[in-house]
């Protein structure tokens, strides 16, 4: 039966919280008590004049009507026990009780509860004597210039002072007004800190929370954050300066750390939880609380929300939060902008007309209302922060776009807004290459053991006029040394993305920093620029030397490579940002060309010209977010040998091959004035390539017969089922730069080139036809196919086309645990892949206090302890065990660290449904004699197998097994902990390979994989290799 829910307040959040509930089959019915002309008479919203004071008359009318549950907003009144006295008449709320909001309400009871938790917070004092204050303020060893009153009031009493006269003067008016109406009222003096402030919203249920995307809110009133301070006036999430790692460590410490210490205190929290924090150089510190969404917090993640608000807020009464999986719009920004009233936010005109609400609505926009009321159907301004258009887009510019059109639709006399909202984000985004916000305010650590002022001065050397960075000294370049008459300087700035990912992820780091010089320096070779210099910045979480030294190796001799100097480097350590294997890298190239050679020469192309391909080496960076979702659905992994190859190296090896440099070979040719363009193919493919270059009245033609296409495009365009387009538009199929060259002289340029690299005459310029492409590759499937890998040849003619798109619904997955070394986090973190056809729906562990158990919690993911010691029989213990896994419909089953032996009869139940793992000594192969085969290699290697769980212990079904190289200096301690790393690599590519049915368990008890003949494929690797 569909409820009446009651919502107190008259602001954006009250209607905010209407709209959202408004949208549940639960609800019939939404009163918010006042309102506003928002929430009047808007289809299941409607307004209501309960007495909201008197906590008796208000618990009465629920009754009457038939409340299902009450939302508390402002905190006023959470401070007055309303949720104390409506729930003591019988009437279900959402919000804390009157003790638990003093979080919010009181600014002493906060500072004192985070000092006496350990919990990071600015450093305060409390003064009730002006001049005890000011003596404070101006003594104090840290910038002591936050003024607040220490009780509950609204957001324009907390003062940023610019200077220490200005805190002193706040703090004097404060006391001598009284502003809070508190005869015993004092004041917080509080540390100014800097850095990123963003607001961590969660639902809380009393013993687990549920986390929200970050929101930044503007609090300032006017552009570039001047003015007062206010409740905001712009906001937008997610936060993009608020990395994922980072928001992962402030779930699992921080606001874990909170709500344990709010159970110390006896304190049961149900409601929402705003924290407002702020990410310092010295990590994330609290500034404050709210025991409720604010206005702009609200607006913005219920734009982003998917879940049906009315059953979140029925869990979390009842406590049954850990039992809701929050989800949120994928890849989307959400932005909300206040317009407010002239004189906003002291003194402020009412009763002016808004217009252009409509119009606003019509560019599929939210327009929340906050002081407005409505007259003789009229909506009029009633206050001071009147109103918030609210957007949502895929990306954050285009939201704030859409917002603004809808600010410029509506109008009231003396309406204002910022007109920055955002500006962080954008700006932080506009240098997207560069490390993130966290490393960048980080103290550089100096790190001279990575730094070998040798390798410098001869890298320098091989440029005249540079002198390379030592000692701290800034590096410099003399340009004329360099024999320039009139040179245009030329910059790139890059990042390696989604391929350094896979290199972390394949701990293979030699071969990252040549992409790093390659990427920047092709770059410029589009203007027919020369590399001079380069730089480079490595910032990681935790030093490891040797991931370090491979890397910057690696770019030393890729500077070599290319021609131009290192002329400095940067090294740096942030604990906290980066988890351990984690590591950012950007690199900065300047080159120069002369003014009258530089490229491209759009005014020359004809038709006619021809174009030269010259080869890439693979991928070399494109396409790795592709790359990386293929693998998720594939049979084969990283680690796989490359496949029909009897070479030892890995699919990871070959993913990784370095990106060529092209300048030494290509200046020459781009200086002889024979070349009209050059094509460096990057971002958007062979296809998307030519649009910066080709004029608007050409097109190209390619013919893939033309030039060899390596057969790793050939297994990618299999494997993922890509379409000729998308392959086009994502890799470079096998040409990684083009020239642009009139036809007479193409011929002697293609041999010249021939000399250092493989090129070939791959198409023309033709004049473009309307309703014709611009960019037309012919041939280009037939040669892929022709390139196949020979047991793709061979399995063409044994099973069909593999179904490498997940179901439609995910496969619901438990996970059975002891509480030793377990794989949960890894299995959870994979199961959220958008790609993956698993959810981890339920976690069983077979005891209490088991550490993973709160991180399913924190995960969303509902948790069981089913411990069998309190029960008689093995089969008494399985039975309910089984009937949970009922409970919640489980289709498959992992142990990770589970340590109870399983009976016949509920192995018989759940075969081929339950994956196990297992340490293994055995080389990467898959099959079921794997563990038994000998080793050839001098290097021993450890490794874990997951394999399905059998009644007849004598047969094995070897799923994927995963290896850990053994070194000499490795303890029994440092082995374990490789193996544990190897199971948390494998065990989720084994349960995506069983949940999306790729490898099934046979009747015989035998693993058979649904697209590959594996003795077809030994047999067929058999013959193809040379006898030894």
């Amino acid at each position: 039966m569909a409820d009446r829910v009651l919502v107190i307040g008259s602001g954006g959040r009250e209607h905010a919280l209407a709209w959202k509930l408004a949208q549940s089959p639960h609800v019939k019915q939404i009163l918010v008590a006042p309102g506003n002309a928002g929430t009047a008479d808007n289809g299941k919203i409607s307004n209501s004049a309960v007495l909201i004071s008197n906590h008796t008359i208000l618990a009465q009318f629920c009754k009457d009507h038939n409340i299902g549950f009450v939302i508390a907003g402002p905190e006023a009144l959470l401070a007055a026990g309303v949720v104390d006295d409506l729930v003591a008449a019988g009437v279900r709320c959402f919000g804390p009780t009157a003790k638990a909001a003093q979080l919010g309400t009181s600014r002493r009871f906060a500072k004192v509860f985070l000092d006496q938790h350990g919990i990071p917070t600015a450093r305060w004092d409390e003064f009730s004597n002006p001049q005890e204050a000011c003596a404070f303020i101006n003594s104090a060893d840290f910038p002591a210039l936050v003024v607040k009153p220490s009780g509950c009031g609204p957001r324009k009493e907390l003062i940023l002072a610019y200077n220490r006269e200005e805190a002193c003067t706040a703090t004097q008016e404060i006391l001598q007004s009284n502003i809070s109406g508190d005869t015993r009222d004092t004041v917080i003096i509080e540390e100014l800190l800097k850095g990123e402030e963003f607001s961590c919203v969660c639902f809380v249920d009393g013993v687990t929370f549920a986390v929200m995307p970050p929101v930044q809110v503007q609090k300032r009133l006017v552009d570039e954050d001047q003015g007062p301070s206010t409740d905001g006036m712009g906001a937008y999430g997610p936060v993009p300066q608020i990395s994922e790692v980072l928001l992962e460590k402030i779930k699992g410490t921080l606001l874990q750390h909170i709500l344990n210490s709010m159970k110390q205190e006896g304190i049961s929290y149900v409601g929402v939880l705003q924290i407002e924090l702020m990410l310092t150089k010295d990590g994330v510190k609290v500034l404050s609380f709210d025991c409720c969404f604010g206005d702009l917090q609200c607006q913005v993640v219920f734009r982003l929300l998917k879940n049906d608000l009315y059953e979140v807020i029925q869990a979390a009464i009842d406590g049954r939060l850990c039992n809701s999986m929050l989800a949120w719009s994928e890849n989307c920004a959400a932005v909300s902008v206040v317009m407010a009233s002239e004189g906003y936010p002291n003194c402020y005109n009412k009763g002016k007309e808004i217009t252009g609400l409509l119009q606003a609505k019509e560019l599929s926009l939210e327009v929340f209302h906050g002081a407005t009321i409505k007259k003789d159907d009229k909506v009029l301004v009633n206050g001071g922060r009147v109103l918030t258009v609210t957007a949502i887009k895929q990306d954050l510019m285009s939201a704030l776009e859409d917002a603004y059109k809808g600010l410029a639709a509506i109008y009231f006399q003396g309406a204002t807004y910022r007109k920055d909202v955002g500006y962080r984000a954008m700006r932080f985004l506009g240098q997207s290459v560069s490390p993130s916000y966290e490393v960048r305010i980080a103290d550089p650590i100096a790190c001279s053991v990575l730094v070998c002022p040798s390798k410098l001065v001869a890298a320098s050397g091989s440029k005249l006029g540079s002198r390379g960075h030592q000692g701290g000294i800034p590096a410099f370049f003399d340009l004329r040394a360099s024999g320039y008459n009139e040179p245009i300087l030329v910059s790139k700035t890059k990042s390696i993305g989604t391929k350094m990912k896979i290199a972390q992820l394949c701990n293979k780091h030699d071969t990252i920093g040549q992409d790093l010089v390659a990427m920047c320096v092709n770059d410029i070779l589009v203007q027919g620029a020369e590399p001079l210099f380069f730089l480079d910045h490595f910032v990681c979480g935790k030093l490891d030397v040797g991931v370090v030294q491979a890397i910057t190796d690696g770019i030393d001799e890729a500077c070599k490579l290319a021609g131009c100097a290192l002329l400095g480097r940067e090294t740096s350590e942030t604990s906290g940002t980066f988890s351990p294997g984690e590591y950012n890298l950007v690199g900065f190239v300047v080159g120069a060309v002369e003014q009258g050679i530089k490229l491209p020469q759009q005014q020359r192309i004809v038709s006619g010209d021809i174009l030269i391909g010259i080869a890439s080496s693979g991928l070399h960076n494109q396409g790795f977010s592709l790359v990386r979702k293929i693998l998720l659905t594939s049979s084969l992994h990283y680690f796989s040998s490359v496949p029909g190859k009897c070479s030892p190296q890995t699919l990871g090896d070959q993913l990784l091959t370095p990106s060529k440099i092209y300048s030494k070979t290509l200046m020459p040719v781009l200086r002889s004035r024979n070349v009209k363009a050059y094509i460096h193919v990057t971002e958007g493919g062979l296809l998307g390539s030519f649009s910066p270059v080709l004029p608007e009245q050409f097109s190209v033609v390619l013919d893939a017969h033309n030039w060899k296409i390596p057969p790793i495009f050939s297994w990618l365009q299999e494997e993922g089922g890509l379409s000729e387009e998308e392959m086009t538009q994502t890799f470079n199929c096998g040409i990684g730069a083009m020239l642009v060259v009139q036809k007479e002289v193409a011929g002697q340029i293609l041999k010249d080139l021939q000399k250092y690299e493989d090129a070939w005459l791959i198409g023309k310029v033709i004049y473009h036809l309307a309703g014709y492409p611009h960019v037309e590759i012919k041939n280009l499937l037939e040669v892929l196919l022709q390139n196949k890998y020979p047991f793709l040849n061979i399995l063409s003619n044994v099973d069909s086309r593999p179904q490498t798109i997940c179901r439609k619904n995910k496969v619901k997955v438990a996970v059975l645990i002891s509480g030793m070394g377990t794989s949960l986090t890894a299995l959870l973190a994979y199961a959220k892949e958008p790609a993956s056809c698993a959810q981890v729906v339920l976690v069983i562990a077979n005891r209490s206090g088991v550490e993973e158990l709160k991180n399913a919690t924190l995960a969303g993911i509902p948790t069981r302890v089913i411990d069998h010691k309190l029960f008689g029989s093995r089969s008494e213990y399985e039975g309910t065990v089984d009937r949970v896994l009922e409970e919640f419909s489980v289709e498959l089953i992992c142990l990770a660290g589970f340590m109870r032996v399983l009976t016949s009869n509920f192995l018989r139940k759940w075969n081929g449904k339950i994956l196990s793992t297992y340490p293994s000594l055995s080389p990467l192969t898959r099959g079921g004699n794997a563990h038994k085969q000998a080793h050839s290699s001098a290097d021993k290697i450890a490794g874990c197998t997951i394999h399905f769980v059998l009644e007849d212990t004598s047969l094995e079904a070897v799923i994927l097994q995963e290896p850990a190289s053994v070194k000499a200096e490795d303890t029994e301690e440092t082995l374990s902990e490789k193996v544990k790393e190897a199971e948390g690599r494998v065990f989720p590519i084994a349960l995506q390979l069983v949940a999306s049915g790729i490898v099934q368990l046979g009747k015989d008890g035998k693993t058979y994989w649904k697209r590959e003949s594996q003795e077809l494929l030994h047999r067929k690797e058999r013959q193809d290799c040379p006898s030894s």
